[in-house]
């Protein structure tokens, strides 16, 4: 039986995060916010099965994720900025890798497609 859950979140500079940081964390990867030059070192993490970004027509420079997280980052000049929005949402366990990945794409998708931002999805 499926079990919903799902939570928006903003990463906001007010509370003390980065949207660099929160993506290498969810992504499992190793990133430089070049704002504050701290290194965001999550490659020992497990649990990430996939990681992937969904970008804008046009926009296929948003397909490395270090540009991507740090050209947010620069463009919020306030100390109170909301850098990025979180989507965190609980797949179904009767689903396999392939369908988790093909619904967490249509997922991304739809997002981009209805703001015209892209997005950095991870499961």
């Amino acid at each position: 039986m499926a079990i919903y859950h799902l939570a928006v979140k903003s990463v906001s500079r007010s509370t003390g995060r980065s949207a660099v940081a929160a993506v290498a964390y969810r992504a499992g990867v190793c990133l430089e916010n070049e704002r504050d030059g701290l290194v965001h070192d999550y490659t020992r993490r497990g649990g990430v099965e996939d990681a992937f970004i969904i970008a804008p027509e046009g926009a296929e420079w948003a397909q490395d994720r270090s540009a991507l997280w740090n050209a947010a980052e620069a463009a919020e000049k306030r100390k109170d900025a909301k850098v990025a929005r979180e989507y965190e949402l609980a797949l179904p366990a009767e689903l396999d890798a392939g369908q988790r990945r093909d619904l967490v794409r249509a997922f991304a998708e739809d997002i981009r497609d209805r703001y015209g931002v892209a997005v950095d999805a991870a499961i």
